[in-house]
Protein backbone atom coordinates (compact mmCIF):
# COMPACT_ATOMS: atom_id res chain seq x y z
CA UNK A 1 0.00 0.00 0.00
CA UNK A 2 3.43 2.41 0.69
CA UNK A 3 3.81 2.43 -3.09
CA UNK A 4 0.09 3.45 -4.05
CA UNK A 5 0.39 5.96 -1.28
CA UNK A 6 3.85 7.45 -2.51
CA UNK A 7 2.28 7.85 -6.23
CA UNK A 8 -0.37 10.00 -5.12
CA UNK A 9 -2.84 7.07 -6.22
CA UNK A 10 -5.33 7.07 -3.27
CA UNK A 11 -6.43 10.39 -4.34
CA UNK A 12 -10.37 10.00 -4.70
CA UNK A 13 -10.68 11.50 -8.00
CA UNK A 14 -8.10 8.48 -9.07
CA UNK A 15 -10.83 5.36 -9.74
CA UNK A 16 -10.70 2.67 -6.73
CA UNK A 17 -10.78 -0.36 -9.34
CA UNK A 18 -7.28 1.04 -10.71
CA UNK A 19 -6.14 1.14 -7.24
CA UNK A 20 -7.01 -2.33 -6.71
CA UNK A 21 -5.44 -3.50 -9.98
CA UNK A 22 -2.20 -1.71 -9.14
CA UNK A 23 -2.39 -3.40 -5.41
CA UNK A 24 -2.97 -6.90 -7.16
CA UNK A 25 -0.99 -7.08 -9.88
CA UNK A 26 1.85 -5.24 -8.47
CA UNK A 27 2.47 -3.48 -11.71
CA UNK A 28 3.98 -0.29 -10.11
CA UNK A 29 7.66 0.06 -10.13
CA UNK A 30 9.95 0.55 -7.09
CA UNK A 31 11.78 3.62 -6.66
CA UNK A 32 14.78 3.66 -8.90
CA UNK A 33 17.58 1.97 -7.44
CA UNK A 34 20.96 3.94 -6.46
CA UNK A 35 23.87 3.26 -8.43
CA UNK A 36 27.15 2.61 -6.80
CA UNK A 37 29.04 5.60 -7.55
CA UNK A 38 32.37 3.44 -6.03
CA UNK A 39 32.42 1.26 -9.11
CA UNK A 40 32.27 1.88 -12.61
CA UNK A 41 28.78 2.78 -14.10
CA UNK A 42 27.29 1.50 -17.48
CA UNK A 43 24.42 3.39 -18.28
CA UNK A 44 21.43 2.59 -20.25
CA UNK A 45 22.24 4.93 -22.90
CA UNK A 46 25.13 6.76 -24.47
CA UNK A 47 24.87 9.22 -27.82
CA UNK A 48 27.99 8.81 -29.83
CA UNK A 49 29.55 11.80 -31.58
CA UNK A 50 32.29 10.29 -34.05
CA UNK A 51 31.57 11.83 -37.09
CA UNK A 52 31.28 15.80 -38.81
CA UNK A 53 29.15 16.90 -35.57
CA UNK A 54 32.10 19.49 -34.01
CA UNK A 55 32.78 20.58 -37.84
CA UNK A 56 29.23 20.98 -38.54
CA UNK A 57 28.70 22.94 -35.58
CA UNK A 58 32.12 25.44 -36.13
CA UNK A 59 30.36 25.95 -38.78
CA UNK A 60 27.15 26.82 -38.16
CA UNK A 61 28.30 29.17 -35.29
CA UNK A 62 31.00 30.96 -37.61
CA UNK A 63 28.15 31.43 -39.70
CA UNK A 64 26.12 33.57 -37.40
CA UNK A 65 23.04 31.10 -38.35
CA UNK A 66 21.81 29.91 -35.08
CA UNK A 67 18.66 29.75 -34.63
CA UNK A 68 15.41 28.19 -37.00
CA UNK A 69 16.76 29.75 -40.37
CA UNK A 70 20.03 28.81 -41.32
CA UNK A 71 21.50 25.81 -44.13
CA UNK A 72 21.63 22.78 -42.04
CA UNK A 73 17.76 22.80 -40.83
CA UNK A 74 16.96 22.50 -44.76
CA UNK A 75 19.72 19.83 -45.32
CA UNK A 76 18.69 18.03 -42.48
CA UNK A 77 15.27 17.82 -43.88
CA UNK A 78 15.53 17.01 -47.13
CA UNK A 79 18.36 14.13 -46.21
CA UNK A 80 16.39 12.90 -43.33
CA UNK A 81 13.10 12.57 -45.87
CA UNK A 82 15.35 10.59 -48.79
CA UNK A 83 16.49 8.20 -46.03
CA UNK A 84 13.05 7.37 -45.04
CA UNK A 85 12.09 7.25 -48.61
CA UNK A 86 9.58 9.79 -48.09
CA UNK A 87 9.33 13.28 -50.12
CA UNK A 88 9.31 16.24 -47.68
CA UNK A 89 10.78 16.39 -43.98
CA UNK A 90 9.34 19.05 -41.10
CA UNK A 91 11.87 19.82 -38.29
CA UNK A 92 10.59 20.35 -35.20
CA UNK A 93 11.46 21.17 -31.33
CA UNK A 94 10.92 17.50 -29.98
CA UNK A 95 9.39 13.86 -30.85
CA UNK A 96 6.63 15.15 -28.21
CA UNK A 97 5.83 18.47 -30.53
CA UNK A 98 6.02 16.55 -33.83
CA UNK A 99 3.30 14.14 -32.50
CA UNK A 100 1.14 17.07 -31.80
CA UNK A 101 2.02 18.80 -34.90
CA UNK A 102 1.10 15.75 -37.24
CA UNK A 103 -2.83 15.21 -35.20
CA UNK A 104 -2.80 19.24 -36.12
CA UNK A 105 -2.19 18.85 -39.57
CA UNK A 106 -4.68 16.38 -40.12
CA UNK A 107 -7.52 18.48 -38.60
CA UNK A 108 -7.54 16.26 -35.36
CA UNK A 109 -9.78 18.50 -33.06
CA UNK A 110 -12.51 18.56 -30.04
CA UNK A 111 -14.81 15.38 -29.73
CA UNK A 112 -12.63 13.20 -31.77
CA UNK A 113 -11.62 9.91 -30.93
CA UNK A 114 -8.13 9.05 -31.89
CA UNK A 115 -6.77 5.31 -31.72
CA UNK A 116 -3.32 4.57 -30.15
CA UNK A 117 -1.85 1.83 -27.67
CA UNK A 118 -2.03 1.42 -24.07
CA UNK A 119 1.99 0.60 -23.69
CA UNK A 120 3.78 3.30 -24.92
CA UNK A 121 5.03 7.07 -23.97
CA UNK A 122 3.11 8.98 -22.58
CA UNK A 123 3.50 11.95 -25.37
CA UNK A 124 1.71 9.65 -27.64
CA UNK A 125 -1.36 10.09 -25.59
CA UNK A 126 -0.62 13.74 -24.42
CA UNK A 127 -0.13 14.92 -28.37
CA UNK A 128 -3.75 13.49 -28.62
CA UNK A 129 -4.94 15.29 -25.52
CA UNK A 130 -3.29 18.45 -26.38
CA UNK A 131 -5.98 18.99 -29.65
CA UNK A 132 -8.85 18.32 -27.86
CA UNK A 133 -8.79 14.99 -28.72
CA UNK A 134 -9.71 11.63 -26.95
CA UNK A 135 -7.68 8.97 -26.51
CA UNK A 136 -8.82 5.19 -27.43
CA UNK A 137 -6.58 2.68 -26.24
CA UNK A 138 -5.51 -0.97 -27.78
CA UNK A 139 -3.70 -3.51 -26.02
CA UNK A 140 -0.31 -4.82 -27.61
CA UNK A 141 0.74 -8.12 -29.38
CA UNK A 142 2.36 -10.23 -27.07
CA UNK A 143 5.87 -10.51 -29.12
CA UNK A 144 6.41 -7.58 -30.96
CA UNK A 145 4.73 -5.63 -28.15
CA UNK A 146 3.21 -3.21 -30.93
CA UNK A 147 -0.67 -2.57 -31.31
CA UNK A 148 -2.42 -5.55 -31.70
CA UNK A 149 -4.28 -4.95 -35.10
CA UNK A 150 -6.90 -7.77 -34.09
CA UNK A 151 -8.22 -5.18 -31.57
CA UNK A 152 -8.64 -1.87 -33.43
CA UNK A 153 -12.28 -2.63 -34.65
CA UNK A 154 -13.89 -3.23 -32.20
CA UNK A 155 -12.58 0.51 -30.74
CA UNK A 156 -13.25 2.18 -34.08
CA UNK A 157 -16.66 4.51 -33.58
CA UNK A 158 -18.17 7.43 -35.71
CA UNK A 159 -15.66 9.49 -33.74
CA UNK A 160 -12.49 8.16 -34.37
CA UNK A 161 -10.27 10.19 -36.83
CA UNK A 162 -6.98 8.62 -36.88
CA UNK A 163 -4.97 5.33 -35.66
CA UNK A 164 -1.22 5.87 -33.98
CA UNK A 165 0.76 2.99 -34.58
CA UNK A 166 3.80 3.16 -32.21
CA UNK A 167 6.83 1.40 -33.44
CA UNK A 168 7.69 -0.17 -29.83
CA UNK A 169 11.52 0.00 -28.93
CA UNK A 170 12.64 -0.27 -32.51
CA UNK A 171 10.35 -3.00 -33.83
CA UNK A 172 7.74 -1.92 -36.71
CA UNK A 173 4.42 -2.47 -35.75
CA UNK A 174 1.97 -4.60 -38.61
CA UNK A 175 1.77 -1.80 -40.89
CA UNK A 176 -0.17 -4.14 -43.83
CA UNK A 177 -2.94 -4.76 -40.85
CA UNK A 178 -2.86 -1.00 -39.91
CA UNK A 179 -3.48 0.73 -43.00
CA UNK A 180 -5.85 -2.00 -44.39
CA UNK A 181 -8.14 -1.21 -41.00
CA UNK A 182 -7.59 2.48 -41.63
CA UNK A 183 -8.09 2.59 -45.29
CA UNK A 184 -11.83 0.54 -44.46
CA UNK A 185 -12.85 3.10 -42.35
CA UNK A 186 -11.54 6.47 -44.05
CA UNK A 187 -9.03 7.25 -41.05
CA UNK A 188 -5.59 8.57 -40.76
CA UNK A 189 -2.52 6.82 -39.65
CA UNK A 190 0.34 8.36 -37.77
CA UNK A 191 3.47 5.92 -37.08
CA UNK A 192 5.20 7.33 -33.99
CA UNK A 193 8.86 6.16 -35.04
CA UNK A 194 10.22 8.00 -31.93
CA UNK A 195 12.03 4.91 -31.42
CA UNK A 196 12.55 3.27 -34.76
CA UNK A 197 15.00 5.52 -37.18
CA UNK A 198 15.83 3.16 -39.84
CA UNK A 199 13.65 0.13 -39.15
CA UNK A 200 12.29 -1.88 -41.97
CA UNK A 201 8.22 -3.29 -42.71
CA UNK A 202 8.75 -5.45 -45.76
CA UNK A 203 11.64 -3.34 -46.83
CA UNK A 204 9.81 0.19 -46.34
CA UNK A 205 11.47 2.39 -43.22
CA UNK A 206 9.35 3.10 -40.28
CA UNK A 207 7.69 6.65 -40.80
CA UNK A 208 7.00 6.35 -44.51
CA UNK A 209 3.72 3.91 -44.46
CA UNK A 210 0.92 5.96 -42.94
CA UNK A 211 0.22 9.44 -43.63
CA UNK A 212 2.45 11.13 -41.45
CA UNK A 213 6.09 9.54 -39.66
CA UNK A 214 7.11 11.23 -36.24
CA UNK A 215 10.54 10.79 -34.89
CA UNK A 216 12.80 11.91 -31.47
CA UNK A 217 16.24 12.98 -31.58
CA UNK A 218 16.65 13.07 -27.99
CA UNK A 219 19.84 11.99 -26.62
CA UNK A 220 18.99 8.39 -26.11
CA UNK A 221 17.63 7.86 -29.45
CA UNK A 222 19.15 6.00 -32.39
CA UNK A 223 20.31 9.51 -33.74
CA UNK A 224 20.57 12.59 -31.30
CA UNK A 225 20.60 16.43 -31.99
CA UNK A 226 20.08 16.44 -28.32
CA UNK A 227 16.12 17.88 -28.54
CA UNK A 228 14.18 17.61 -31.33
CA UNK A 229 12.21 15.96 -34.05
CA UNK A 230 10.87 15.61 -37.27
CA UNK A 231 7.72 14.74 -39.13
CA UNK A 232 7.74 13.00 -42.64
CA UNK A 233 5.01 13.10 -45.17
CA UNK A 234 4.33 12.30 -48.46
CA UNK A 235 1.75 14.45 -48.68
CA UNK A 236 2.79 18.16 -49.99
CA UNK A 237 -0.75 19.47 -48.34
CA UNK A 238 0.18 17.89 -45.23
CA UNK A 239 3.96 19.04 -45.40
CA UNK A 240 2.78 22.80 -46.06
CA UNK A 241 0.37 22.59 -43.39
CA UNK A 242 2.44 21.19 -40.52
CA UNK A 243 5.04 24.12 -41.68
CA UNK A 244 2.05 26.96 -41.38
CA UNK A 245 1.56 25.77 -37.66
CA UNK A 246 5.09 25.15 -36.90
CA UNK A 247 6.02 28.41 -37.19
CA UNK A 248 3.49 30.05 -35.00
CA UNK A 249 1.16 30.56 -38.44
CA UNK A 250 2.76 33.17 -40.00
CA UNK A 251 0.63 34.69 -42.49
CA UNK A 252 2.41 34.58 -46.04
CA UNK A 253 0.15 38.12 -46.72
CA UNK A 254 2.31 40.24 -44.48
CA UNK A 255 4.86 39.57 -41.70
CA UNK A 256 3.45 39.61 -37.66
CA UNK A 257 -0.30 38.61 -38.93
CA UNK A 258 -1.61 35.78 -38.46
CA UNK A 259 -4.94 34.62 -38.75
CA UNK A 260 -4.64 30.77 -36.54
CA UNK A 261 -2.92 29.75 -33.08
CA UNK A 262 0.43 28.38 -34.19
CA UNK A 263 3.38 26.60 -31.89
CA UNK A 264 7.28 27.89 -31.83
CA UNK A 265 8.10 24.46 -32.67
CA UNK A 266 11.10 24.85 -34.74
CA UNK A 267 14.76 23.25 -34.69
CA UNK A 268 17.52 25.37 -34.68
CA UNK A 269 20.31 25.37 -37.06
CA UNK A 270 22.70 24.44 -34.26
CA UNK A 271 20.52 21.36 -33.50
CA UNK A 272 20.06 20.71 -37.64
CA UNK A 273 23.91 20.43 -38.10
CA UNK A 274 24.68 17.94 -35.42
CA UNK A 275 21.40 16.15 -36.32
CA UNK A 276 22.74 16.27 -40.23
CA UNK A 277 26.29 14.31 -39.43
CA UNK A 278 24.24 11.64 -36.99
CA UNK A 279 22.30 11.12 -40.17
CA UNK A 280 25.33 10.56 -41.60
CA UNK A 281 26.26 7.02 -39.98
CA UNK A 282 23.10 6.16 -39.43
CA UNK A 283 23.79 3.01 -40.41
CA UNK A 284 26.97 2.50 -38.71
CA UNK A 285 24.94 3.29 -35.40
CA UNK A 286 22.19 1.14 -36.28
CA UNK A 287 24.55 -1.85 -36.86
CA UNK A 288 25.83 -1.18 -33.30
CA UNK A 289 22.67 -1.58 -32.16
CA UNK A 290 22.18 -4.95 -34.08
CA UNK A 291 25.57 -6.24 -33.00
CA UNK A 292 24.51 -5.36 -29.21
CA UNK A 293 21.56 -7.51 -29.64
CA UNK A 294 22.83 -10.58 -31.14
CA UNK A 295 25.23 -10.49 -28.12
CA UNK A 296 23.16 -10.12 -25.54
CA UNK A 297 21.16 -13.03 -26.85
CA UNK A 298 24.36 -15.38 -27.14
CA UNK A 299 24.71 -14.63 -23.58
CA UNK A 300 21.32 -14.73 -22.14
CA UNK A 301 19.76 -17.03 -24.22
CA UNK A 302 20.39 -20.07 -22.22
CA UNK A 303 18.89 -17.80 -18.59
CA UNK A 304 15.74 -19.93 -17.00
CA UNK A 305 13.04 -17.37 -16.72
CA UNK A 306 14.47 -14.66 -19.52
CA UNK A 307 12.23 -14.04 -22.51
CA UNK A 308 14.41 -12.00 -25.01
CA UNK A 309 13.58 -9.88 -27.81
CA UNK A 310 12.35 -11.51 -31.25
CA UNK A 311 12.69 -10.40 -34.93
CA UNK A 312 9.65 -10.83 -37.02
CA UNK A 313 10.09 -12.38 -40.48
CA UNK A 314 8.55 -8.85 -42.00
CA UNK A 315 11.06 -6.54 -40.02
CA UNK A 316 14.28 -4.94 -39.26
CA UNK A 317 14.46 -4.02 -35.74
CA UNK A 318 16.70 -0.93 -34.42
CA UNK A 319 16.75 -2.47 -31.15
CA UNK A 320 16.43 1.03 -29.98
CA UNK A 321 16.62 -0.37 -26.28
CA UNK A 322 17.49 -4.19 -25.86
CA UNK A 323 14.60 -5.87 -23.56
CA UNK A 324 14.02 -8.61 -21.22
CA UNK A 325 11.06 -10.02 -19.81
CA UNK A 326 11.43 -11.58 -16.38
CA UNK A 327 9.18 -14.18 -15.93
CA UNK A 328 7.36 -15.84 -12.80
CA UNK A 329 9.94 -18.88 -12.95
CA UNK A 330 12.96 -16.22 -13.10
CA UNK A 331 13.07 -16.85 -9.28
CA UNK A 332 13.89 -12.91 -8.31
CA UNK A 333 11.65 -9.83 -8.50
CA UNK A 334 12.41 -7.24 -11.39
CA UNK A 335 12.63 -4.93 -8.40
CA UNK A 336 15.34 -7.08 -6.88
CA UNK A 337 17.37 -7.67 -10.06
CA UNK A 338 17.60 -4.03 -10.52
CA UNK A 339 19.20 -2.84 -7.11
CA UNK A 340 21.61 -5.54 -7.16
CA UNK A 341 22.58 -4.57 -10.94
CA UNK A 342 22.79 -0.90 -9.66
CA UNK A 343 25.37 -2.00 -6.87
CA UNK A 344 27.38 -3.00 -9.69
CA UNK A 345 27.22 0.31 -11.59
CA UNK A 346 24.42 -1.38 -13.88
CA UNK A 347 21.62 0.90 -15.08
CA UNK A 348 18.56 -0.09 -15.78
CA UNK A 349 15.22 1.12 -16.79
CA UNK A 350 11.22 -0.50 -16.35
CA UNK A 351 9.35 -0.77 -18.89
CA UNK A 352 6.69 2.00 -19.78
CA UNK A 353 3.31 2.38 -17.67
CA UNK A 354 0.54 2.34 -19.88
CA UNK A 355 -1.68 4.65 -20.56
CA UNK A 356 -4.88 3.51 -18.45
CA UNK A 357 -2.57 3.39 -15.36
CA UNK A 358 -1.66 6.59 -15.36
CA UNK A 359 -4.00 9.33 -13.10
CA UNK A 360 -3.95 11.49 -15.72
CA UNK A 361 -5.68 9.33 -17.93
CA UNK A 362 -7.44 6.52 -15.84
CA UNK A 363 -11.06 8.61 -15.85
CA UNK A 364 -10.43 8.92 -19.74
CA UNK A 365 -9.57 5.94 -20.75
CA UNK A 366 -10.78 3.21 -18.52
CA UNK A 367 -10.48 -0.70 -19.12
CA UNK A 368 -8.38 -4.14 -18.94
CA UNK A 369 -4.99 -4.26 -21.13
CA UNK A 370 -4.04 -7.31 -19.88
CA UNK A 371 -0.35 -7.42 -22.26
CA UNK A 372 -0.10 -3.74 -21.65
CA UNK A 373 -0.09 -4.72 -17.35
CA UNK A 374 2.66 -7.69 -18.12
CA UNK A 375 4.67 -6.26 -20.02
CA UNK A 376 4.68 -3.04 -17.21
CA UNK A 377 5.02 -5.38 -14.49
CA UNK A 378 8.02 -8.03 -16.08
CA UNK A 379 9.82 -5.54 -18.34
CA UNK A 380 13.26 -3.91 -18.18
CA UNK A 381 15.78 -2.69 -20.84
CA UNK A 382 19.46 -3.19 -19.94
CA UNK A 383 22.30 -0.86 -21.21
CA UNK A 384 21.86 -0.04 -24.76
CA UNK A 385 24.21 2.75 -25.53
CA UNK A 386 26.68 2.90 -28.09
CA UNK A 387 29.40 2.54 -26.59
CA UNK A 388 29.13 -0.58 -24.93
CA UNK A 389 31.90 -3.13 -25.70
CA UNK A 390 31.19 -6.94 -25.24
CA UNK A 391 33.59 -7.51 -22.04
CA UNK A 392 30.08 -4.91 -20.62
CA UNK A 393 27.54 -7.25 -22.19
CA UNK A 394 29.19 -10.32 -20.70
CA UNK A 395 29.59 -8.61 -17.32
CA UNK A 396 25.76 -7.99 -17.53
CA UNK A 397 24.55 -11.30 -18.29
CA UNK A 398 27.07 -12.60 -15.78
CA UNK A 399 25.51 -10.52 -13.06
CA UNK A 400 22.44 -11.22 -14.33
CA UNK A 401 23.11 -15.20 -13.80
CA UNK A 402 24.77 -14.33 -10.19
CA UNK A 403 21.48 -12.47 -9.47
CA UNK A 404 19.37 -15.01 -10.05
CA UNK A 405 21.69 -17.91 -7.90
CA UNK A 406 21.97 -15.50 -5.10
CA UNK A 407 25.65 -14.29 -6.14
CA UNK A 408 25.99 -10.77 -6.60
CA UNK A 409 27.33 -8.43 -3.58
CA UNK A 410 28.09 -4.82 -3.24
CA UNK A 411 31.44 -3.92 -4.97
Amino acid sequence: MSRIIAAGLENPAYPKDYNDIMIIKNILPAPEPELNSKCRVIPVSSPLFAGNELKYLTHCIKSGWVSCLGGYVTKFEEKFAAYCGVKYGVSVSSGTTALHLALAALGIGKGDEVILPAFTMVSTANAVAYQGARPVLVDSQRDTFNLDPDKIEEKITKRTKAIIAVHIYGHPADMDRIMKIAHGHKLSVVEDAAEAHGAEYKGRKAGSIGDIGVFSFYGNKIITTGEGGMLVSNNKRLKERAEYLRDLAFSAERHFWHKELGFNYRMSNLQSAVGLAQLERIEDLIAIKRGNAKLYCRYLRDVPGITLPKEAASARSVYWMFWVLLEDDFGVSKDELRKRLARRGIETRNFFIPMHLQPVYAKKCKGRFPISEELCRKGLYLPSGFNLKEKDIRFIAQSIKEVQQGGVKSY
